[in-house]
């Protein structure tokens, strides 16, 4: 199959992956050093587990730097973002996977567990990926932004207030630049996990096909590298006129809503 001239126009050589030490952030490093960019890695509490990722990089043949960033710290993250892109000499790609969650129903839910959530999950992100745009678009190569939102950026769940306002606004907010700055060659697009087999969901080092999940279609969790297959796809100059969507990748769970994709104990609901 042939270039499109589109395609052939974007050929990009350098990404930062947010959250990068553990979990699916690593996973989408590693994917984009075997597609032959160099990867600027992040880490907030994790060092260790941020400098395994980076030997993955380079074990690829690609450039690996590593930085510490806190999406809480409104006034230094942005700056991060600056010195891995001077580091790696430019950004292509920018993938927005830093985040944390919560779990308290609305009546007890305090004003600052909403505040460090949606810092975190949605004031971060703008900072972040505002800085890596202004540079894509400074350096008029065009560009890859996506976000790793949830499953929980379409439909809520119970016991989440803030982190579900939190994706849903970083969905909405991919959607509006996906707008404005499309005049510029750059993308932007989401990718919504379902339940994926990684710390945060206190499955580390798990094979997920080895759990049975009855109310997911697929009847099994996800794995991270399942979700860096399609980052990658959208890193990539064939997805050159994918822009403003969000791609769930969650073994169908939205289609059976995600509390009860998550909750149901038996294959009943399977039967007419």
């Amino acid at each position: 199959m042939s270039t499109s001239p589109a395609q052939s126009q974007f050929s990009p050589r350098t990404a930062i992956v947010t959250g990068s030490d553990s979990g699916i952030g690593r996973a989408i490093a590693v994917a984009l050093a075997e597609a032959g960019l160099d990867v600027g890695v992040t880490w907030h509490n994790d060092e260790g587990g941020a400098e395994e990722t980076a030997q993955e990089v380079r074990s690829h043949g690609q450039q690996a730097f590593v930085a510490q960033l806190d999406t809480t710290d409104l006034a230094g993250c942005g700056d991060v973002i600056d010195e891995l892109t001077t580091q790696l000499g430019g950004v292509d790609v920018f993938v927005n996977n830093s985040g944390t969650g919560d779990s308290a129903p609305l009546l007890d839910l305090t004003l600052d567990q909403w505040r460090h959530t949606v810092a975190a999950d949605l004031d971060g992100a703008f900072v972040c990926i505002q800085r890596a745009a202004r540079s894509m678009v400074k350096a008029g190569r065009g560009g890859r932004i996506i976000a790793i939102t949830s499953v929980h950026e379409h439909q809520p769940r119970v016991g989440s207030s803030a982190y579900d306002a939190a994706k849903h606004g970083l969905g909405g907010l991919i959607k509006t630049i996906a707008l404005e700055l499309g005049i510029h060659r750059i993308t932007a697009n989401s990718v919504a996990p379902g339940e994926i087999a990684t710390p945060m969901t206190g499955q580390t080092d798990e094979d997920p096909t080895t759990t049975e999940r009855p109310g997911i279609p697929l009847g099994r969790p996800g794995d991270a590298r399942e979700i860096a297959a399609v980052v990658a796809f959208l890193a990539s100059p064939q997805a050159s006129y994918v822009t403003g969507v969000s791609w769930p990748v969650d073994g169908g769970m939205l289609q059976m809503g995600p509390q009860a994709g998550s909750h149901l104990k038996s294959h009943d609901w399977r039967e007419v």
